[in-house]
């Protein structure tokens, strides 16, 4: 099992910004092989210039989409779906000049309590005209982004952060149902560990249709700080002959002040670097052994 082991920018900045590409030769430094990047919206940056930062640190890119309820594939309303539709086949002009091969994250959009919307009861006359939509929109993205050599990953997220597609059993269907081979899933175990009965059950459901792995805590802290058992994991990814990225998400959780919000994103406030290290030699030491037992 080889697998390529990555860091997402907002991890440390968000936005991230010129004046943080300097962190691209710590993370190299650490032991990291790319950086997963939220697509910069236009104007927000020169691709150009972050592309050669990249190259110039010797690491690649993976992309993850930011869908918002003004530009979802899923909305009520058709100028909005239309919206969701143009900013993926942007995302996928974005990942070309970046010289990323996947774009991921909720390409599905319908995003709830971050962009301010509840929960809600969905009738199902509306739900399936949703599926309908969806389905169109991302076997036209999916089609463009075979004939460019890129691949989409749709990721389920947990129940607060969207009422679309929330396990992997679900995202298997979506996927069946655009049955595209440039169409695959993102699995992020910090969500899985909400809406899964199983972890490594529903990696071998993902199966082949596993494009992009984002390894990360129960609680979103460094790896090993928290209750999932990654010895486990690792085996149902080598179970899954998964030979792709897996990109690490650790948050910070130095603050546990009754009232402080642990939805809120926080800046580190000290350097990180021995963390950094530990979290990627903690999974490529499993990945190792793991190998080791074939």
């Amino acid at each position: 099992m080889t697998n390529a082991i990555g860091i997402i920018s907002m991890q440390y900045r968000r936005p991230f910004a010129v004046e943080h590409f300097d962190q691209f030769a710590r993370w190299k430094a650490a032991g990291y092989d790319f950086v997963e990047l939220l697509v910069p919206d236009p104007g927000e940056m020169d691709c150009r210039l972050l592309r050669r930062a990249l190259d110039d640190a010797g690491l690649f890119a993976i992309v993850t989409a930011r869908v918002n309820k003004e530009r979802s594939v899923t909305a009520d309303e058709a100028e909005v779906r239309r919206r969701g539709s143009d900013y993926l086949l942007y995302c996928l002009e974005v990942a070309n000049t970046l010289g990323a091969t996947v774009v991921g994250g909720p390409l599905y959009g319908s995003p709830l309590v971050f962009a301010g919307v509840a929960p809600h009861p969905v009738s199902d006359d509306l739900r399936q005209r949703r599926i309908a939509w969806c389905v169109d929109a991302l076997s036209t993205v999916g089609a463009a982004a075979g004939k460019a050599g890129l691949r989409l990953a749709i990721e389920p997220l947990n129940r607060y952060e969207t009422d679309f597609v929330n396990t992997v059993r679900q995202g298997v269907e979506l996927v069946q149902r655009i049955d595209q081979a440039s169409v695959g899933l993102t699995l992020d175990t910090f969500h899985m560990n909400m809406e899964e009965d199983d972890l490594c059950d529903a990696i071998r459901i993902a199966g082949r249709h596993l494009t992009h792995f984002q390894a990360n805590e129960n609680h979103r802290g460094y790896l090993g700080t928290g209750h999932l058992h990654w010895t486990s994991v690792v085996r149902a990814l080598e179970a899954a002959d998964y030979r792709g990225a897996i990109t690490l998400e650790p948050f910070r959780r130095r603050d546990d002040r009754i009232g402080v919000t642990f939805a809120q994103w926080r800046p580190p406030s000290q350097d990180e670097a021995a963390e950094y290290r530990a979290s990627c030699a903690m999974i490529r030491t499993l990945i190792a052994l793991n190998g080791s037992r074939q």
